[in-house]
């Protein structure tokens, strides 16, 4: 066990290092995690080879997998909890508009570039579409939780129109590329009398064994969602899509506990999330990138541009400022989870080459990175932020 307690302080050391950058630099954490983790595995992969250096963090050991995977499904969950079903009713057309776009445009855009400008073949070039029409969930909560904008109505408009942008990717990557099976009616199925009955029983657990010491809530909840990710996983799903909708139809019980939410996010930020944001920077292959510079480029351009105008515009139909319009649209631009396992599906599946895998994640991770520092630098809505900070304040006095 000595080196599983090396590795795990190593990994702790880096999360902490990535805390004190996202404060030195005004950046989110997820996006300082990224970052330390495209730093380290460049030096260890420069240092110790590529092949040794490419597992010198354990990023591939069992336990490291599964605390990140746990990780980014928590922070979706919560992401999915913290939408307002009141807010999505009055601006549910805006919600839908914005995350249709912010999926079709650049799917689209981004597998035409893959196809005519770099030369790929038709299934990888439609691969890279789906890859890259996401939107990372785990990124955009994260921003707004950071800056206080997801207790605004903007800010759970947005969450709500990065569910339907996810959605569409996973959507598309099983209609393109993984047939209809009975495993996947089974997980409908399932999936359908789960997200009907938890809310039905959730309210009412909590109120008869609940508020105690030995926590049921959060045990039942990681029960709810680790068995609606195996469920999925077995589909040929993705676990992290049950667990948004859990959160979603838990918004009126999860969502309003404060107290229950602050627990969860002191085990998401603290313990989890760094394992998956830290090893998704880890896993980039700098010289890869390098080798496939012109597929990258164009990619991740194609990307950002499709998805900043397609988001901007219809931002700006529904009444958005420019700034809150722009910071919509380059928060949206962002790509993580979804663009990283649609990527290995593709390899695993033997749909896209080592080297095409290389181009297309770190164009992914790209789009976690730039679009947001833009977005936090020049587009940043402080007056949205003042705003919800008066509220905390009323809601604080009034409690």
């Amino acid at each position: 066990m000595t080196g599983v307690w090396a590795i795990a302080a190593l990994w702790f050391g880096l999360a902490l290092v990535g805390s004190l950058l996202s404060q030195w630099f005004r950046v989110s954490a997820a996006l300082a995690e990224i970052v330390v983790g495209i730093i380290i595995g460049t030096m260890a992969q420069a240092i110790l080879g590529a092949t040794v250096g490419a597992s010198a963090l354990g990023t591939d050991e069992s336990w490291v997998r599964f605390l990140s995977g746990l990780g980014v499904m928590l922070l979706t969950f919560m992401a999915g909890a913290e939408l307002d079903p009141d807010v999505l009713k009055l601006k549910w057309k805006e919600a839908a508009a914005v995350g249709l776009s912010s999926f079709f445009v650049p799917f689209l855009a981004c597998a035409a570039a893959a196809h005519y400008l770099i030369g790929w073949d038709t299934m990888p070039s439609w691969l890279a579409g789906v890859a890259l029409g996401g939107t990372s969930v785990a990124i955009v909560y994260t921003e707004m939780m950071q800056h206080g904008l997801n207790g605004t109505d903007y800010g759970k408009t947005l969450l709500g129109a990065c569910f339907i942008t996810d959605l569409a990717t996973v959507v598309a990557l099983g209609l393109i590329f993984a047939p209809f099976t009975l495993k996947t009616l089974v997980f409908v199925i399932a999936g359908l009398a789960c997200f009907f009955g938890i809310p039905w029983l959730t309210p009412r657990l909590f109120k008869m064994f609940g508020g105690r010491p030995s926590e049921l809530e959060t045990k039942f909840l990681l029960l709810c969602l680790l068995g609606m990710g195996a469920l999925a996983t077995w589909a040929d799903s993705e676990a992290v899509l049950p667990a948004y909708i859990i959160g979603m139809v838990l918004a009126r019980t999860v969502g309003k506990d404060h107290a229950l939410i602050r627990r969860l996010r002191t085990v998401t930020f603290g313990l989890l999330t760094p394992f998956f944001f830290i090893r998704a920077g880890y896993l980039v292959s700098i010289p890869a990138v390098i080798a496939a510079l012109a597929a990258f480029v164009f990619l991740l351009a194609g990307k950002i541009l499709a998805k900043t105008a397609s988001v901007y515009a219809v931002a700006k139909y529904h009444d958005s400022s420019h700034k809150e319009g722009m910071y919509s649209a380059l928060l949206m631009s962002s790509g993580l989870s979804f663009g990283a396992i649609s990527a290995l599906f593709g390899l695993s599946h033997g749909i896209i080459n080592e080297s095409q895998y290389s181009a297309l994640v770190a164009a992914v991770i790209g789009s976690g990175i730039i679009p947001t520092v833009i977005a936090n630098n020049l587009y940043m809505p402080h007056h949205l932020i003042e705003e919800s900070q008066q509220g905390v304040l009323k809601e604080a006095e009034a409690g």
